[in-house]
């Protein structure tokens, strides 16, 4: 997400590298850098005009400590402008109901069913708490349907009623979630093509009637400058409590979530970041800034592993490499781990300085992944503990067994000797490394 504008601005703020000192001289191609990347990414003319300003009056006010490059101070100060003008801090969900009572709204077309679906699976992870899904868009043709197929997927209970008041199903969906001891109560309302004041007053009295803890605007990230006044129009009948951004796992300017919080006051809480219905993420100002500029988000990273990483299993694969006991079975187990984490191309843009080692555009086939799990489960167990014994006869039965050619059996075993050696070498210390 954000590539185009992210390598934009990381070229504004380099120039600035070098520099002994910043001056109104040096520092002005960098702004001007840094506003054209802000309007070509679709951000709000007003919004870039007080983002730079800010900017560059700080950093001409700021002193520059003998400790401190003047290029890390301006990193630093675009950072943390960067960080304001996306909310400043995360806002997490209310969810003090009992049941808690999330009410979705959207445009048609925005991703709000498949979204609802994603943030139940993710309150049951993150809360381990019991999510029930309801279905209230009782005019689209079949958005219960749709409803019910997520819900299907994830093992998630649907509450539906059929194509009747939207209001009553609500209400009867809160008693059913009070006696079957539900803990989130989310209902996906209707949407429409435009905002109509038929939409409204039907969401206004679904609000007065449910009193929801939190009405989230499921909002498309691709709209471009439109979706302000989306945001506002919703705003200003339902009293948003945040929003959360679609698609921005596509090629999206980025535009939107840079002006979302600064314009209309209603905090972006979480952002949807690939089409599987475990692609949804908490938005946190500080570390989308920090991605933004190539200083990665390594805590992001870490969290998302710790989820799905076993902890022991993991220490015992770390111990086994330190030794030099490490085997094809370890290395099947920790692939499998690693695809859990969800595609390899979202986990690298994660690290920091991403961009500078050409991370950002790298494209991995899931499919690579796969092929190398069928080479090694077609290997006995012998030959997985003992990959040494595998030789042109062994090969060749590998190869037909899993379907590749022998040379991808040579491919594999030897990137996993490579692997072993640098474990070796980083076990004894002799690891250079490349910086």
């Amino acid at each position: 997400m954000f590539e185009s504008l992210g390598e934009r601005l990381q070229s504004a703020v380099h120039k600035i590298k070098g520099y002994g000192k910043i001056t109104e001289e040096n520092i002005g191609d960098a702004m001007r850098e840094i506003r054209l990347a802000l309007l070509e990414a679709d951000v709000n003319y007003k919004v870039v005009k007080e983002f730079t300003s800010s900017v560059k009056e700080k950093a001409l006010g700021e002193e520059v400590q003998k400790s401190i490059k003047p290029g890390d101070l301006f990193v630093k100060i675009v950072k943390d402008e960067l960080t304001e003008l996306l909310g400043g801090e995360s806002t997490p969900l209310n969810t003090s109901g009992k049941p808690a009572i999330l009410m979705l709204v959207g445009l048609q077309g925005s991703g709000k069913t498949t979204t609802i679906g994603k943030l139940a699976a993710y309150l049951r992870k993150k809360h381990a708490k019991k999510p029930l899904l309801v279905a209230c868009d009782v005019y689209r043709p079949a958005a219960i349907d749709q409803l019910k197929q997520v819900g299907k997927s994830l093992g998630i209970e649907v509450y539906e009623e059929g194509k009747k008041d939207p209001v009553e199903i609500s209400k009867n969906a809160l008693a059913y979630a009070k006696e079957n001891g539900y803990d989130y109560v989310l209902i996906d309302t209707a949407g429409r093509l435009h905002i109509d004041e038929e939409l409204m007053l039907e969401l206004k009295n679904l609000q007065k009637e449910i009193a929801p803890q939190e009405v989230l605007l499921v909002l498309d990230s691709m709209m471009g400058q439109d979706a302000i006044n989306v945001i506002q129009g919703f705003h200003d009948d339902l009293n948003l409590t945040g929003v959360i951004l679609t698609k921005l796992d596509g090629d999206t300017r980025g535009g939107v979530a840079l002006s979302v919080r600064h314009l209309t006051h209603v905090p972006i809480k979480f952002i949807g970041v690939s089409e599987k219905l475990d692609g949804l993420e908490p938005f946190d100002p500080e570390r989308m800034a920090g991605r933004i500029l190539g200083m990665g988000d390594i805590i992001s990273l870490v969290e998302k592993a710790t989820e799905v990483i076993d902890e022991e299993e993991a220490m015992s694969t770390a111990k086994k490499m330190q030794s030099g006991k490490f085997d094809l079975n370890d290395f099947l187990k920790t692939t499998k781990q690693i695809r859990k984490l969800g595609p390899l191309e979202n986990l690298l843009k994660m690290i920091p300085g991403a961009s500078k080692m050409g991370l950002n555009n790298v494209q991995i086939d899931p499919k690579q992944i796969a092929h190398i799990e069928a080479i090694i489960l077609s290997m006995t167990p012998y030959e997985r503990k003992h990959p040494e014994v595998i030789k042109a006869s062994r090969k060749t039965r590998i190869a037909r067994g899993c379907g590749q050619s022998v040379q991808e059996v040579n491919k594999l075993l030897a990137q996993f000797d490579n692997m072993k050696k640098m474990m070796k070498q980083m076990t004894n210390g002799n690891m250079k490394m490349p910086f």
